[in-house]
């Protein structure tokens, strides 16, 4: 595939309307060349602009030249299986709520650190979570959060993010890095110039592989964050006072560091009840995947 054909599959690729415009370029490019008083009414200046930024149209003698004409057209056509061409997905769009709950995220992050937020927060949820106290021990409600956590993140997950767009995006790295491969073993440098300049291009994919993953997990901060203040609010949040100083007191033995209290620092400062709520959350939401065979993974095509 030369230059001149990826640079016209990309341009087509990114913006549907440059196909139509190319091809006016190549019907009215007389003797290979084309000036623009010629296709003025029936193209944008802006996408005359982008043919020549791409070195679609090179300088001409009376105006601009067509720099390959059959990898122009060979760039029109469609792309099949060109071997060297990944179609790049559309990137995913937040909506208004994914953006309200980034912002009450970030709200809620500040509960960490401002008291009176925190116990704000902790207080509503211990309405519903306080009782349970006085039912099964600490360890029991602990699991039943990291059960609750590890449904909902799962079910998140899998509804939010595009795992076949997920997918698309590797796909198209993959391709690029494996093309890069062969090219440096034949010594291709005009190879390596293309596909570094594709490379430029798809940096894209890194932003929109971000997206597709942190939509999800803004819903799954929002949702987890009230519920992890509350364990903090029962224990005692960095020395304060706990609000219930007599399941902070319960010792409980563990492997390897004995007899313990759940606000003992087990591995520096991660205290014994955070050790356990993510052991906990690890085992259901595994346990959850398998359970309701949700894939996790990016599917390749």
């Amino acid at each position: 595939m030369s230059k001149v054909e990826r640079r016209v599959r990309s341009l087509v690729r990114d913006d549907g309307e440059m196909r139509d415009a190319i091809q006016v370029v190549l019907d009215n490019a007389s003797g290979g060349e084309v000036r623009w008083v010629d296709v003025r009414d029936k193209i944008s200046s802006g996408q005359w602009g982008r043919l020549i930024e791409k070195e679609i149209l090179v300088d001409g003698e009376e105006g601009f030249t067509l720099a390959d004409r059959e990898g122009i057209e060979a760039g029109l056509e469609d792309d099949d299986d060109s071997g060297g061409d990944v179609e790049t997905p559309e990137t995913t769009t937040w909506s208004k709520w994914d953006k309200l709950a980034g912002v009450a995220t970030l709200g809620a992050f500040v509960g960490y650190a401002v008291g009176p937020v925190r116990n704000a927060i902790a207080g509503a949820i211990d309405v519903v979570l306080g009782p349970l106290l006085n039912v099964v021990p600490f360890y029991v409600v602990i699991m039943v959060i990291a059960l609750g956590t590890g449904l909902y993140s799962t079910l998140l997950r899998a509804g939010l993010m595009d795992m076949e767009k997920m997918g698309a995006y590797q796909d198209r790295m993959k391709d690029i890095q494996e093309r890069r491969k062969e090219a440096e073993k034949r010594d291709d440098d005009e190879a390596l110039d293309e596909i570094q300049e594709e490379q430029m291009e798809a940096m894209g994919d890194q932003l929109g592989m971000f997206k597709e993953q942190f939509r999800p997990m803004v819903w799954i901060m929002f949702l987890t964050i009230p519920a992890f203040l509350w364990m903090f609010w029962v224990i005692g949040y960095r020395g304060s006072d706990a609000a219930y100083p007599a399941v902070a007191a319960q010792e409980l033995v563990v492997p390897l560091a004995g007899s313990v209290t759940w606000d003992t620092g087990i591995v520096g400062p991660i205290q014994m009840w955070i050790l356990w709520y993510f052991l906990c959350s690890m085992a259901f939401t595994q346990l959850v995947q398998k359970s309701l065979n949700i894939e996790m993974s990016p599917s390749s095509s």
